[in-house]
């Protein structure tokens, strides 16, 4: 493997970079990400590897109780790798409560956009004795998980960085045998309490690297080392080193990327055994009267209990349609129904064109589909014609089915909102109107029929986790594509400088929830547009109009004479790239890069007529 990496290095070969990425996420142990990470500095030296543009590299700072060095360099290696181009700032050994709190302290100057903290597990034990009551032990437990979280909120307050915050990993040895789940005092019940606490408390800016998760993956005895510790103060052995820094890395990284939206299935061999097709309804194999019935059906409950996160499943088989759907509705054993699947596509075409139709139907990018298949040859043909599609191999053996969706990190949440239970019914919903949109021969009759109802308001503490996924996830009716986490769009609350809001619809179908995100700033007679994003769910809505409208309700109250919009092209943005114009907005400048600036006059704007119906919040969605 690195050998042949040295070769693309000496022959100067650009695929070093691409053949890096796929070596760096195939490696398994600490020696071989350390030999990659000394090619990558080569490469750099040689200029294979490419330098980022000024601010273009991501600020990290790296805090913590033990020895830095070398998990700055797995880490750096791991980011730089995946096309994540850092800067990093070192902390002092243990010395990361005077780096957060003085004012004059040289993190504080370097502003980190993300800082890693890894506090030491020993220190992580009650000051109580074993035989105190429980109480005591909690108290202690609460102090640690307030000490470590208030330095977060400090560091976050003063320099806006969103914060990595590794939980303990958890003791090995025997002692104090059974006891040690008896009493909270014991180290490993401490423990233990302490990080679920810093999960349950920790603020939207903080995410948890969860040490503890993976030593009890890894092997606790295999993770940490008495002699590693006191001759160099490191946290972990090698190899746990190197866990930890991949996952920072994964989760710096996931800060600002969405998660896939789509689970689009196979049926055959897939869903059940057999081939519905020749086997029948009573011929498939599914079900708990076999361990492979079980373990199809296992992997049916797991794609259902991904829609309460949010993700749509579909269905991508060849098949008669007829024959594919019959299961849904009639197999006992079938945990799936017809109700759960958004798109269905069951005929002899080629998969990689039903995928293509799949997400034309589901307005999204091909890029938002996971596509899982038990045939390689298919696999293959997707990843050749439809590359942006994820497409992964779930092989021969029913029973690892599950495990390979929850290795592959493509739906992991990083929050988890009311919203997103409803997904599949808002996309049922949205379906409902396709339908009557086709059949409707006058826009203005049918926009009337739907009987939307819409409420605008600010940004509330209780909508953040939504709209900071919608700010991610949106890529298509997106104007600027500037992405923001959860803390930063927590900060933009009652921000008097930053006026935003967020639209909620409904129509005589149902709710469709949060479709909108306005950000916008306030610069003396000038209200600019800084992030407009909408649902591609709510198209041909005139919910632009609508929001539109409030826009300028914003500028006048604040005495503003214009309205400035720009337009940000994003490899799918394309379809706003008219939005300002055809709105009425005046072209004021451009760049070759199709960058564009446009003005609004507000005293001159009327607004805008819809057949939407403004409500107040609490008729929409329950809110008081």
């Amino acid at each position: 493997m690195n050998q042949d990496l040295a070769d693309c290095l000496r022959t100067m070969d650009p695929r070093f970079i691409n053949d890096m990425a796929i070596h760096t996420k195939e490696a398994q142990s600490f020696t071989e990400v350390i030999r990659l990470s000394t090619l990558r500095r080569r490469a750099m030296r040689a200029g294979l590897w490419p330098k980022p543009e000024e601010g273009e590299d991501l600020r990290v700072a790296v805090l913590g109780g033990c020895t830095l060095y070398p998990f700055t360099e797995l880490l750096e290696h791991h980011l730089e790798a995946s096309g994540t181009r850092c800067r990093l700032f070192v902390g002092d050994y243990d010395n990361y409560t005077a780096e957060i709190l003085e004012e004059s302290s040289p993190l504080r100057a370097f502003r980190p956009e993300v800082t890693i903290l890894i506090p030491s597990a020993r220190r992580c034990v009650s000051s109580g004795l074993l035989a105190d009551p429980p109480q005591v032990h909690r108290a202690c437990a609460q102090a640690q998980v307030e000490n470590l979280l208030g330095l977060c909120g400090v560091l976050h307050a003063v320099t806006g960085s969103e914060v990595i915050l590794a939980n303990f990993l958890l003791p090995s040895r025997m002692d104090p045998g059974s006891y040690r789940t008896r009493t909270l005092g014991s180290p490993w019940s401490f423990r233990k309490q302490v990080n679920l606490e810093l999960g349950l408390q920790a603020p939207a800016f903080v995410q948890i690297c969860d040490v503890e998760q993976m030593g009890c993956r890894f092997g606790n005895l295999n993770a940490a080392d008495d002699r590693t510790w006191f001759e160099s103060k490191q946290a972990f052995t090698p190899d746990m080193t190197e866990r930890v820094a991949r996952e920072a890395a994964h989760q710096i990284r996931s800060l600002r990327q969405s998660t896939k939206k789509v689970l689009v299935m196979d049926l055959d061999n897939t869903l059940w055994g057999g081939v519905i097709g020749d086997d029948g309804l009573a011929g498939i194999e599914l079900g708990d009267t076999s361990p492979r019935g079980e373990a199809f059906k296992a992997f049916q409950a797991y794609a259902k209990a991904l829609t309460q996160r949010g993700i749509l499943l579909a269905v991508c088989s060849k098949n008669d349609e007829a024959v594919a759907k019959e299961p849904f509705g009639h197999h006992p054993e079938m945990v799936l129904r017809l109700d759960d699947i958004v798109a269905f596509r069951a005929n002899w075409n080629p998969k990689s064109e039903n995928l293509v139709e799949i997400a034309a139907q589901l307005n999204l990018g091909l890029d938002s589909l996971v596509f899982v298949d038990d045939n390689p040859s298919e696999i293959d043909i997707v990843r050749q014609f439809v590359p942006e599609v994820e497409a992964i191999l779930l092989g021969p053996d029913p029973s690892a089915f599950v495990a390979i969706l929850e290795d592959s990190r493509l739906f992991e949440p990083r929050s988890l909102t009311r919203e997103d239970s409803e997904r599949v019914a808002q996309y049922r919903l949205a379906n409902l109107g396709q339908q009557l949109l086709a059949k409707a021969t006058d826009m203005d009759s049918y926009l009337s029929s739907l009987e939307m109802q819409a409420c605008i308001q600010p940004f509330t503490p209780l909508d953040v986790p939504r709209i900071a996924q919608l700010i991610n996830k949106s890529n298509q009716f997106n104007l600027t594509t500037r992405r923001r986490t959860e803390g930063e769009v927590a900060a933009l609350v009652d921000d008097p400088a930053r006026p935003a809001f967020s639209v909620r619809l409904a129509d005589r179908f149902g709710d469709h929830g949060l479709i909108a995100v306005v950000i916008t700033e306030h610069r003396g007679e000038t209200l600019e547009v800084d992030t407009w994003l909408m649902s591609c769910r709510v198209l041909k809505r005139q919910v632009e109009d609508l929001v539109l409208n409030e826009i300028v309700r914003l500028a006048r109250k604040r005495d503003c004479q214009r309205i400035i919009g720009r337009y940000v092209p994003s490899p799918k943005n394309q379809m706003v790239s008219t939005l300002f114009p055809d709105l009425g907005f005046a072209p004021a400048s451009s760049s070759p890069e199709g960058c564009a600036k446009y003005v609004l006059e507000a005293g001159r704007f009327s607004d805008r007529k819809t057949a939407i119906k403004l409500e107040p919040p609490r008729r929409l969605h329950g809110s008081e």
